[in-house]
């Protein structure tokens, strides 16, 4: 499996800029770095984001479309610079527009009323696919090959069958419809016009409560402070902890963000002591701190 870094992803890139006559992009800024790498342009005011693999091209697509979508409903998002993604050795690279620069950190007070706004919304007028959460367990664990433990890749294949099946089971206390899939603060920009909803790549249609089960693991794993994770519930009008399905989602999500981890391992020795100490946890049944890549 060939190696995506951020060396490549600038390759790549300088690739989708000239093919659709941008400037050569060497001055560009990394954003960041993950399923995506994201830069900055500079000039034009455009942001970049190339994917990881033809695994996540049709995904780039859908995420395009559901901008212009929810734009259409009123709902603050990222607006597409380009109308759809550019395939560079299969890698999708999409284009977006910049924005304003942000007045302050959005805070967890800002996701509520946005999620409120988008889990209130009737169906699209295209297909939405389920959140799965699990799915791409396999590839990113795959990703890592020869440089984690077998024996943690095991054990989290096993676990991703497990509450893969417990999913399945579980009955919403919400009516399901669209959801956002990765509902955190870092995705919601606080521009001069209010907060705006960014990355919209695992917009899905599914359990509303997919997307509160986010901030309550950020809250037990990352250190989301007790007031803030209060903030939110009060907003939005409920606590996802309260119903009886949240540990089976809070399982699914922890088991998909030890494996997310793996991708990284290649050549970062943070990402593999990162990756065994998530996967040291959920074997021990602990509660430790995670840290975020």
């Amino acid at each position: 499996m060939s190696t995506f870094d951020a060396a490549t992803a600038r390759a790549l890139l300088t690739r989708a800029c000239a093919d659709r006559g941008l400037p050569e992009p060497a001055a560009a800024d990394l954003l960041a770095f993950g399923e995506n790498a994201a830069f900055d342009l500079g000039d034009p005011a455009v942001v970049a984001k190339v994917g990881r693999g033809p695994a996540v091209a049709e995904r780039a697509g859908r995420e395009l479309a559901v901008s212009g979508w929810l734009a259409g409903q009123g709902i603050p998002v990222v607006r597409p610079y380009l109308p759809e993604p550019v395939l560079v050795d299969g890698h999708p690279v999409t284009f977006w527009h910049r924005l304003a620069p942000a007045v302050r950190p959005a805070g967890t007070a800002d996701l509520a009323p946005l999620l409120r706004a988008l889990h209130a919304l009737p169906a699209p007028p295209f297909a939405l696919a389920p959140r799965e959460l699990l799915a791409p367990v396999d590839r990113w664990l795959a990703s890592a090959d020869g440089h984690v433990d077998p024996a943690d890749v095991a054990f989290l294949r096993a676990r991703r069958a497990e509450y893969r099946a417990a999913i399945a089971e579980l009955v919403p206390e919400l009516t399901p419809g669209v959801i956002h899939g990765d509902a955190l603060p870092r995705n919601v920009h606080v521009g001069p016009d209010g907060p705006v909803l960014l990355d919209l790549e695992t917009v899905s249609g599914d359990l509303r409560e997919h997307d509160l089960v986010v901030l309550a693991l950020s809250h037990d794993r990352y250190g989301v402070p007790a007031e803030d994770y209060r903030a939110f519930t009060e907003a939005y009008g409920w606590d996802v902890r309260d119903w009886p399905g949240f540990a089976v989602l809070r399982g699914a999500r922890e088991t998909a963000s030890a494996s997310w981890v793996a991708q990284q391992a290649p050549g970062n020795p943070a990402a593999q002591a990162e990756f065994t100490r998530r996967v040291g946890s959920l074997r021990d049944g602990t509660a430790a701190r995670w840290y975020p890549f």
